[in-house]
């Protein structure tokens, strides 16, 4: 038999008041479909399982009107509901991950007599923290013209063009007509005005029937997926060609051909195990894998484009717009730029690294996948 509980139940559980629950009656949001022995309204398994997402959506911040459009989307089902929940929250943990490391800092300025200027505080520890982190990633992640090069001749004549985990829009092609796929909605309100439609949905539940573009593309993004080898799939599912532009983990020593990771960072190696390694990727689509050079004066921040100006990596700005630097912690940042600033400072990272100042692109693992 059907587990049912009273409203008083509920809101004891789900620590809400009976008004909220009342209130969400009311609008239409949550209401209780069941009845007690007694003739009672009460809430049936499916009704908290709603319950649940409007809560958990209600803690992340969005309005009512906002919560209904998320949970009555016909384009998603439970399950996909609930991965797109938990893309929200983990980016809510990088939030909370970046104030702890905002914390810490000032924590040590004032132990060394440094007070840090009303603007700093409220950038750092105002309403708006995650904006001023957000900033950067348009700031420092823009769209590298050669590599783009290479993605857009990939293309072939598509003109239809699906770009999946499309974060604000770098790479996409001006010249063609682009779909934009994004789960993060933070992300999607950095896109800037006029850039291609984007729909909220995830590489591995593509809301498109078979074949419904000329080419999808997927630039930088496998690594955040909760499964690349179904996203990937999808992908080919509805795009006659498919071009991803993503990083080679595979292989006991790939972490020692850069040397962020090789010398000052070796807790990345954690962050990619188990990782389907990207051969296996490109077996899934049927795809050929071609090696991608990074220009020394990249104009793109992502992790390894500043293989030769390691100086940039000191540079707050260009670590928030980095995923890696938040997932690796706090402790294991602060010690790596400490020892990157040292030897900076008295010249040992020029001698280890002396036979890269000659190099004007280098290979550091990148790959572009075409099938």
């Amino acid at each position: 038999m059907e587990e049912i509980l009273t409203v008083g139940r509920v809101a004891g559980l789900a620590g809400v008041s009976v008004r909220t629950l009342h209130h969400y009656d009311a609008i239409g949001l949550v209401r209780p479909s069941a009845r007690t022995a007694s003739g009672y309204r009460a809430y049936s398994a499916d009704d908290v399982e709603r319950l649940r997402e409007v809560l958990a959506h209600r803690r992340l911040g969005f309005g009512l009107s906002e919560i209904a459009d998320l949970i009555d989307d016909p384009a998603t089902d439970a399950v996909e509901r609930l991965r797109r929940l938990r893309g929200l929250l983990l980016e809510q943990r990088d939030q909370a991950a970046a104030m702890v490391t905002a914390i810490d800092r000032e924590v040590e300025a004032r132990a060394m007599g440094i007070r840090t200027t009303p603007t700093e505080q409220l950038r750092l520890f105002g309403a708006k923290l995650y904006e001023a982190i957000g900033s950067a990633y348009p700031a420092t992640r823009r769209t590298e013209p050669r590599i783009a090069a290479r993605v857009w001749d990939a293309l072939g004549d598509a003109r239809t063009v699906l770009n999946v985990g499309a974060g604000t829009g770098s790479y996409e092609p001006a010249d063609r007509e682009v779909t934009a796929v994004e789960p993060s909605a933070v992300m999607r309100a950095q896109r800037p005005r006029g850039a291609a439609p984007c729909v909220a949905a995830t590489a591995e539940n593509l809301p498109f029937e078979d074949q419904s573009f000329d080419a999808a593309m997927a630039f930088s993004t496998v690594h955040h997926w909760h499964d690349p080898v179904a996203g990937l799939r999808e992908m080919r599912r509805v795009a006659r060609r498919v071009v991803v532009f993503t990083h080679d983990a595979s292989g006991a020593g790939w972490h020692h051909r850069f040397w962020l990771t090789r010398d000052y960072l070796p807790e990345v190696a954690d962050l990619v195990a188990g990782r389907p390694p990207v051969d296996e990727l490109a077996r899934a689509i049927g795809a050929r894998l071609e090696p991608v050079l990074i220009p020394w004066d990249c104009a793109d921040g992502f992790f390894e484009a500043h293989w030769r100006r390691p100086e940039a990596y000191l540079d707050e700005r260009v670590r928030r717009a980095v995923s890696v630097w938040t997932r690796v912690g706090a402790e294991a940042e602060e010690r790596a730029v400490s020892r990157l600033r040292d030897d900076l400072a008295t010249g040992r990272w020029a001698e280890r690294n002396r036979d890269l100042a000659g190099l004007d692109a280098a290979e550091l693992g990148l790959r572009l996948l075409v099938a």
